[in-house]
Formats: structure tokens, sequence, C-alpha cells
């Protein structure tokens, strides 16, 4: 009887022991290197959720705990990261990383050792297709790319357009591409491909080309520190043509950098707060601007909706076991900070589109080109084909 009890107690006491141990969730973020910014907005969105209790800080009973790795804007350190966080930590999901370079690198890691990855604001197409584990709480930039080409044509009138990428990522790269194939399809004409690398501070040659060509529009593909420095200097030539950009810019240091300079540039991005649709994101805004002073970005908003999708996954599946989070992510479908989010078994979730303009050093919301409209405009691309 007494042999019974002690094994009685010994199962209860293991038990407990587990319901108390922490489901660890890794956070593989850039907090140096040329996507900084990002990693650590993400962080910033993903602490002030936590301890305004805004998110669930347990499930199934244990708590969540947040493991950070510094995937330094660079894909060898994103392996290593990865392989760090699930060998030594032994998370049981990953959000990151943010930019598409690392999280390219890591997704191999991830995939071979079976633990699912969200990347918050990944857009390479390429990113998903590593294998099953691999997810992304964002659009994709082919899509991105035919609704900036249709902005360009339609909203800006542009016939021409030179383009400059930064050769340096693999992000800027694959959305330059996608953009001048959607462009050149519905009609227009881009008469300067050039290219720079991070890190570039002088712009003289790819400007004097574009000053030559004369484009109507000038559409950079890149991060916010090579944007703002180019558009200093393209406007101190004389420069006055529209620069449309991409989800990279909706980053303060695009306003510190470029000041003046950036004025008028218009982006497409994943959310602002004035184009928030969930009661969620509504709060998430309002406590955003009192908790760090200024308005909420999109980058910590979907680091936030990442963290959720894991949750929502384990909750489903009744299990922190990595496979079953991985099936039940397959069939999300929640409520996040930056909108409904309905993720596709393919790992890309179907997202609207916000245009922002810089006005008076804001971030201003000017429209959401809607995922629906986006399709419209793909139909537009494939009938042109």
């Amino acid at each position: 009887m007494r042999k019974a009890l002690v094994t009685i107690v010994v199962v209860l006491a293991g038990a407990l022991a587990l319901a108390q141990e922490p489901i660890k969730i890794g956070c593989l973020l850039e907090f140096t290197g040329g996507c900084a910014a990002y990693g650590k907005m993400a962080q910033q969105g993903l602490v002030m959720v936590r301890e305004l209790g805004l998110v669930p800080l347990e499930v199934l009973g244990r708590p969540i705990e947040l493991v950070y790795f510094d995937a330094r804007t660079d894909p060898v350190e994103a392996a290593t990261g990865a392989t760090r966080l699930i060998e030594v930590e032994k998370v049981v999901a990953i959000i990151g990383t943010m930019c598409s370079g690392p999280y390219l690198a890591a997704a191999e890691i991830v995939q071979a050792a079976g633990v699912p990855m969200i990347g918050p604001s990944v857009t390479n197409p390429l990113a998903t297709q590593v294998g099953d584990y691999c997810f992304r709480a964002c659009f994709k930039d082919d899509d991105q790319a035919l609704v900036l080409a249709a902005l360009a044509l339609d909203y800006f009138g542009a016939k021409t357009a030179a383009v400059v990428i930064d050769v340096a990522q693999a992000y800027c790269v694959g959305l330059g591409k996608y953009f001048i194939e959607a462009f050149e399809a519905l009609g227009g004409k881009v008469v300067a491909e050039l290219y720079c690398r991070t890190g570039d501070v002088d712009y003289t040659a790819q400007l004097t080309e574009i000053q030559r060509v004369n484009p109507d529009i000038i559409f950079t593909p890149n991060y916010y520190t090579e944007v703002a420095m180019m558009a200093r200097q393209a406007r101190d030539l004389g420069l006055t043509q529209p620069i449309l950009g991409t989800d990279g810019l909706f980053a303060p240091e695009l306003l510190w950098i470029g000041g003046a300079a950036v004025e008028g540039i218009r982006f497409t991005t994943f959310w602002h707060p004035d184009a928030a649709t969930t009661e969620l994101g509504r709060l998430y805004a309002e406590r955003y601007k009192e908790y760090y002073g200024r308005i909420a970005d999109a980058d910590g908003a979907l680091a936030v909706d990442a963290y959720l999708l894991i949750v929502d996954a384990i909750k489903r599946a009744g299990s922190a076991d990595p496979k079953a989070i991985k099936d039940a992510l397959q069939t999300a479908d929640i409520e996040g900070v930056t909108g409904r989010i309905v993720m596709t078994p393919q790992g890309d979730p179907v997202r609207d589109f916000c245009v922002l303009r810089v006005e008076n050093g804001q971030f201003v919301y000017t429209t959401t080109i809607t995922a629906s409209e986006a399709e419209e405009i793909k139909a537009r691309v494939k009938k042109k084909g």
C-alpha cells in the first residue's frame, strides 16, 4: 500500500512539474545589421502586449516563455540561431526572421528539425516553399509587386520607370524583378534597371543615369537606409520624380535619415493604426501610443500576430508538440492585430495591402488595396500577358 502511494505521489509530482514547465517560443529577430530596426520593432511589440496582458501568457496550463536570438541580418547567423533555439533551448516554434535572406537560411534548419517558424514580415515567395514547417504572417512580394505596378500606372499615371535594386538583399532583388515584370505586363516601360548594395552611401552613378533617361517614376524596393540616402542625393541633384517604395520603408529611420527628401514617398505595407479593422488592432494602436509615445508600426504588430497564431495553434492542437502545432497552423483563422488572418496550407495567409505616404515627417495612411482587388490586378496582368 505504501509503495502504491509513493508511486501515485511520484506520478502526480511529475505531472505537476510538466504542467508548470514553460512552453518556449523562439524569437529569431534582427537586432543588429541592415534590418535592425525591424527586429527591434518586433521585440517592442511583443514586450508591450505581454507586459500589458493583451495576449495570453500561458496555454494548456503552462506559462509561455520567449527566447530571443539576434539573427544580425545575416543568413549564416540566422541558421546558427535557429539551430541553437531548437537544439539547446528546445523551443516548440519560432517567430522570425523579419527579412527574407536570413529567413531562407533558417528555414532549411527548421524544416529539417520539424519545428514550425513564422516570419512576421518575410515577403519573399520562396520562403514558404522550403517546406511545410515554414509560414509567414504577411503578404508575398509577387502580389505586392502587382499592387505597386498598378499604383505606379493608375495613381501616378507613370508610363516609364527607373528601378534601383539592392543586389545584396534577396528581398530587394526578388521584389525588383516582380515589379519590372508586372509594370511592363500592364503596359509600362522600365527605362533603367540600376543596382546598389547595402551600405552604399554614394548614388551618383545611378542618379546620373536616371537624370539622363528622365522616367516618370523611381521605384526602389530597398530598405530604409539605402532609400533615404538615395532620396537625399536625388533631391540635391534636382530630380523631382515621385519615389515609390515597399514595406521595407515603414521604419522611423527612414524619416530620421531622409528628412525633407523623403516627403511624398509612397509605399505599400502590412498595416497602419488608422487602418485597424479589429478590436485588438485598435486597442494595440492605442496602448502602443501610450506605452512608447509614437504610432505603432507594422513589424511589431505582425510579430504579435505570429505569437497569436502559434498560441492559437497550440490551444487547438491540445499539444505543444511541434508537428501538432504545424498541422494546426495550416488551418489557422484568427482575428489578429493586423486584421483577420486566414492561413493557407502553403503557409501564406490571405492579406490586404495598406498604402502609406510620408507627409510632414509622418507616416500617413492613404488607402487599402484589398486581397480581392489585388486578385483583379493579377487578372489584368494575365490578360495582357
